[in-house]
């Protein structure tokens, strides 16, 4: 019994540090919240828009803010006091939430406010995303970072794996606009966090103070570095066509098997799963190398086009686990490569880049990938996302693996993993 305890006391080591733990309770209530809306807002566009083109345009235009000025964000958080641009972007998002849930409940949303809602989303994510990936650091010492990042990364993927779920059910039995209000009431959780949190026991970074030329130094760095350059650019054809999934899987399940938001919810539950299970593994490694991203991207192309072949929808559940598995892998080591190549003062705004490539790019893949699905077909809406992640990682991975040497990863590199699958970023 007392290995048992010296092994969960090893686990959850981090929930020891109080600012930690307030942070953790208040994440797994709102990240669940998120993903309930997540699924929520997909099914609402596509009942009221009632076409996969105008749902792909509408989830395109929640990521053009972070497409054209996401880069600011990271010179925003690499500038300014994480904790309190946290209780802006989290104030914000919640009351975003509420008027949401009041429209829907009063039957008065219209396509328009679809869309200022999703533009008023994204301009909140410019500068919350980058904030909440580099907040870590700074509430845990450098010994229990990396266990941190781990117990971060569970709870983001059992959320994904839950929230949608609940939202299913929610949806059938209370309503859409109950989604919404559900998750405006748990942003007040993070706040409260946020709040209870002791000052003086944050490990902050010195700001880097404001200094003309900033944004511009942050894409002559990227420019300067090859496996960098090389590595945002194939995230980016990917995030354009692959990771799609809030606009093919309502298609998909419409059309494809004639089935309603459960459905919908099901897939994404699945996504889920299969996430938190390849969660595991990637916390578990230690060391990061260009094969490894080169396998678990064609893995994770092949997987995509097998389950949009499926036959039957417990098939296509089974085969988005394995996207869930192979995608954390993927983004993982390729985010990993990403901070090794990074001087640290540069690295908020590296990472504002590695957020535009991946959730900009919707601003592109979203409405061709709505329009593929509607008039091509479901299964080719989702097939095509497939298609395009092996032509980049074939297509790029030449240079790559040149230099196809082992690294070890430090703790302090691991700071962003609990938000780099690809599909959590973007979905959120």
């Amino acid at each position: 019994m007392r290995q048992i305890g010296v092994f969960f006391g090893r686990i959850f080591a981090s929930l020891a540090i109080r600012n930690y733990r307030l942070y953790f309770i208040g994440q797994a209530v709102s990240l669940s919240g998120t993903w309930m809306q997540l699924i929520a807002l997909g099914w609402l566009a596509l009942q009221v828009t009632g076409s996969g083109s105008k749902l792909g345009l509408i989830v395109a235009t929640q990521f053009f803010p972070l497409l054209v000025f996401g880069v600011w964000g990271g010179v925003v958080a690499d500038r300014f006091d994480k904790r309190k641009i946290l209780l802006l972007t989290q104030a914000a998002l919640g009351i975003l939430a509420l008027c949401m849930s009041v429209l829907v409940y009063a039957g008065t949303m219209r396509t328009w406010m679809l869309f200022v809602f999703a533009f008023v989303w994204g301009l909140i994510r410019i500068f919350d995303n980058p904030t909440r990936q580099t907040f870590v650091s700074e509430m845990v010492d450098a010994k229990h970072l990396n266990n941190a990042v781990s117990l971060n990364s569970t709870v983001n993927n059992l959320a994904r794996a839950v929230g949608p779920s609940i939202g299913g059910i929610l949806i059938a039995t209370a309503g859409i606009a109950f989604c919404f209000l559900f998750n405006a009431f748990t942003y007040v959780a993070v706040i409260w966090m946020l709040f209870l949190m002791k000052e003086k026991e944050l490990h902050r970074s010195p700001p880097i103070g404001t200094r003309s030329g900033q944004l511009r130094a942050g894409f002559r760095y990227v420019q300067s570095m090859p496996r960098i350059r090389g590595i945002l650019i194939m995230i980016a054809v990917i995030g354009t066509f692959a990771y799609e999934f809030q606009i093919s899987l309502p298609i998909f399940a419409e059309q494809t098997f004639l089935s309603d938001v459960s459905a919908y919810a099901a897939l994404m539950s699945a996504f889920g799963i299969g996430s938190v299970i390849g969660g595991l593994y990637a916390a578990s490694r230690h060391t990061v190398a260009p094969h490894l991203f080169v396998i678990f991207g064609l893995l994770f192309g092949i997987s995509i086009i097998g389950t949009a072949l499926a036959p039957t929808l417990v098939s296509a559940i089974g085969g988005m686990i394995l996207v869930g598995l192979f995608s954390i892998n993927m983004s993982s080591s390729a985010n990993t490569m990403v901070q090794l190549e990074s001087v640290p003062e540069m690295r908020g705004r590296v990472m504002a880049l590695w957020t535009m490539a991946i959730t900009g790019s919707t601003l592109l893949g979203g409405p061709l990938v709505g329009w593929i699905g509607e008039y091509v077909g479901a299964r080719w809406g989702l097939a095509i996302g497939g298609i395009a992640t092996i032509v980049a990682i074939v297509g790029g991975s030449f240079r790559l693996l040149k230099k196809d040497t082992s690294q070890e990863v430090p703790a302090e590199v691991q700071i962003e993993l609990e938000e780099m699958n690809i599909a959590n970023q973007k979905l959120q």
